[in-house]
Formats: structure tokens, sequence, C-alpha cells
């Protein structure tokens, strides 16, 4: 018999080869959609679909298809992009990908939402999965939409909100965090211990893997993070160790350095990256995932990496 075949949308993202390489190792048949040409692995099926912007038939690509993990869409990208366009390519796009999945009797839908369709907060409590959610922007609005008509659909689906990946070519905040790991002076920054949520890129491909087993219960969204989360000045800690280094922190108070941000028009960068935002994945640990990758020790793997450039 036959092992499953998944259409995997978005294989081509900072997740999605990490994604596919779980995928195939957990013993999967995988087809690819892609808008052009691009290399895959060995073994892996591909099929051309277009661009989410416009209208697309689903058909070739679902048939035989048993589950779909749709990873593609329109990042965050701050203020200032068109909400129209996150409706269309977040909200429309996944859900007439979905709608033609239940007609062609697909057994699973996996959805990569994001933390953002919870909350828009970047510093303060800890986040419920109970919680009613808040998004604080288009691009978390157009993920909440699409998880609520999904919910509309006679479908068996299952949402991942995850929190900041970090892993190999992270953009952003965490890769401001790696330049200045990788300084070699001190930094002034022992003093920054509020928790943050963190998740391994390898931990969220292994939550896509989960996602697809019968012991993650469908028709729900779940918050994925890294179990237990780490301050920045532990973050650090991790990625110096990866270089063979001391921490080399020195604690200067935290409220003199988000005076010093504020001053330089930097508060909510700082904020972003030093605030507390913990986001527990309860739902899935009590399902019984086990991520496979801990925290610091993928941190000392990011740094000691070789990097582009």
């Amino acid at each position: 018999m036959a092992s499953p075949l998944i259409l995997v949308t978005g294989a081509s993202g900072f997740v999605g080869p990490h994604v596919v390489a779980a995928l195939t190792q957990a013993g999967y048949r995988l087809r690819l959609a892609q808008r052009r040409p691009h290399d895959v692995p060995p073994g892996v099926e591909t099929i051309l679909t277009g661009d989410l912007a416009g209208p697309i038939d689903w058909t070739p690509a679902l048939e035989g298809v048993d589950h779909v993990v749709h990873m593609a869409g329109l990042a965050h990208a701050g203020p200032g992009l068109d909400e129209a366009l996150y409706a269309r390519i977040n909200t429309e796009a996944t859900l007439e990908l979905a709608q033609a999945a239940a007609v062609a009797g697909v057994r699973r839908f996996v959805y990569l939402s994001s933390i953002k369709a919870l909350s828009g907060a970047f510093d303060g409590p800890p986040l419920s999965e109970t919680a009613e959610p808040v998004p604080g922007d288009a691009y978390g609005r157009s993920k909440l939409a699409a998880e609520r008509g999904l919910d509309q659909l006679s479908l068996d689906w299952v949402a991942l909100r995850p929190v900041l990946i970090y892993g190999p070519g992270v953009k952003a905040n965490m890769a401001a965090l790696l330049r200045l790991a990788s300084l070699p002076l001190p930094l002034p920054l022992g003093a920054l211990n509020a928790p943050r949520s963190l998740l391994a890129v390898e931990n969220m491909a292994d939550a896509v893997r989960f996602a697809l087993t019968p012991d993650c219960p469908a028709r729900q969204a779940y918050a994925v993070a890294d179990p237990e989360p780490m301050s920045v000045a532990d973050m650090l800690a991790a990625l110096r160790s990866g270089l063979g280094r001391s921490p080399g922190l020195i604690s200067v108070p935290e409220s003199l350095l988000r005076r010093l941000a504020r001053l330089a028009g930097r508060e909510e960068t700082f904020l972003k990256l030093a605030g507390s935002l913990v986001a527990r994945p309860e739902r899935l640990l009590k399902a019984g995932w086990r991520p496979p990758v801990e925290t610091g020790a993928a941190l000392a793997r990011l740094a000691a990496a070789p990097r582009a450039g």
C-alpha cells in the first residue's frame, strides 16, 4: 500500500525545506505546488499552480492527495502593506484551496497560521490559547479570518500558530541578536531577563508532521513554540556558547536601556526584542507532541553554523 500523498504549498520559503525533509523522513509522498519551477529533493513530485494572488484551479494538484500542508502566503511585512492584499492571499486563497480540498476528499488540511492571529502584542502577559483572539494588524487579521473560514467547512483542519521562528537564514530581530552575539566585546544586556517564546525551525517542521497524525485533534488552532521561553540574556549566552565563548554580558538596568532606545526612536524595536511575550504550546504538548530540539542547543548550533557573507 502506497504511503499517503501530501500536497505542500510554500515549500521554498524559510520553513518549507525543513518541513519537506521532516515529512519525507516520516515516510510521506510529497507533491509540491510551485509558482515557478525550482529545485526539489529527489523523489519529490512538483506541479505548477501559479500565484495565489490570482484564481487557481486546484483540481489537478489535489488528484490522489490525502492531506494538504498549506504554508504559502503573504509574510508579515509590518505596516503600510495593503490590507486587501493580505486578505486576498492569506484568507481568500487559503479558503479556495481548502474548499477544493474538501471536494477532493482530502483527509486533513494543515494551515500555517501565526501567533499574530491570536494577539498583536509584543510585550505583555503570557498568551492563552483559549483567549479571544485580538490580532493587531492586517497580517494577523488575515490569518485569523482564514482560520474562521476553515471552521465553516466540512474538513478536518489544523491551524498552527508559530511564534518567532529561528534557524539558518533567519532574518529581522533574531538576525540582529546573532550579529550582537558575534561581536568580540561585552554586551550591556545581562539584565534583559523577560521571558520570550521562540521556535526552532526543526520543531516547527516536526509540529507540522505531528499535526498530520491522529494524535493531534482536528478543527482547532495550536500555539507552536519551544516549550520553555528564554530571556535575551539567555539567548545571547546560548549563541555565544555556540561560538565557543563565555556570555560576556554586563547588567545595565533595563529601564536605562529602554530610555536610550526611546531617545533613539527605537523603543518599539527594543520591546520587540526584549519584551516579555510567552505563548506555550499547551495543546500540542497535551496531545503528545514532543519537540525534538532543545532551545539552547539549537541556538548554539545556529551561531556555530557557517553564514553567507
